[in-house]
């Protein structure tokens, strides 16, 4: 059994622990919840426990497509143990359809179905407020390499290919999504973070319905939990369920 020790990072929703193992780190779920850049803050009781169980499924299902992830396992709900990665500092962001940052942003129509899907990345640095970044800045800085980005791309459009099928056939569109990735001490790049309703625009596929964190962004905070528990419900069978007791 792997043993929590000191604390590694404290996020805006997760704690990073090391553990008696120098490969493995602990993550836990907080049930924190922000927007505005951690300008607003509040708990959600159950955040925590919806998001580490519906990453763990969504990681499980890459994995057995053949995507490396750092998941070991979901030891209880909320609490994971993941291999430890040496994080790139980028976010990779998919989009599939046409909505939020990018209509205001861009002259695309809201909710136009986007072929292919659009990635673009964001620096993930506080300090500089996430800034969209390029190919040549992110070499320049000495963040990845060019067969680095040619690797993550074409691991990202794999990855929402699962996904997209995975969502869909539990009746939710992903609209888009955000990744990252990190590299283990043999230096493969292999995806990181988490995958949940945080970092996921989801909409219910009749009725658009959103069931995502943008319920909390548009101040619809009666609602976020019940919409996670739906994402929750609708991607978990019996048998994981009972697989993690749940």
């Amino acid at each position: 059994m792997t043993t929590k020790t000191d604390l590694l990072y404290e996020g805006k929703a997760k704690s990073v622990y090391e553990t008696d193992n120098d490969d493995l780190v602990i993550v836990e779920f907080r049930d924190d919840m922000t927007a505005g850049d951690g300008a607003r803050k509040e708990t959600m009781t159950g955040k925590g426990y919806y998001n580490s169980i519906i990453t763990s499924k969504i990681f499980e299902v890459l994995e057995a497509h053949g995507i490396k992830t750092q998941f070991v396992e979901l030891t209880k709900p909320g609490t994971l143990v993941v291999k430890k990665l040496d994080m790139i500092p980028l976010e990779v962001i998919v989009r599939n359809i046409a909505t939020g940052s990018l209509v205001r942003t861009f002259p695309f129509e809201d909710k136009t179905p986007l072929d292919p899907p659009i990635i673009q990345t964001d620096y993930k640095s506080d300090e500089f407020h996430d800034p969209a970044i390029n190919d040549s800045i992110s070499i320049a800085l000495g963040l990845v390499t060019q067969d680095d980005l040619d690797f993550i791309r074409k691991t990202t459009m794999k990855i929402n290919d699962i996904m997209r099928d995975m969502f869909l056939d539990a009746g939710i569109t992903l609209v888009d999504f955000k990744i990252e990735f990190g590299k283990d001490k043999e230096g493969n790049i292999i995806l990181g973070d988490e995958i949940s309703p945080d970092s996921c625009r989801l909409w219910d596929v009749e009725t658009q319905d959103m069931l995502d964190k943008e319920l909390f962004r548009k101040g619809q905070d009666d609602k976020v939990i019940d919409a996670y528990e739906e994402v929750f419900n609708r991607l978990l069978n019996d048998d994981d369920k009972a697989k993690w007791n749940l």
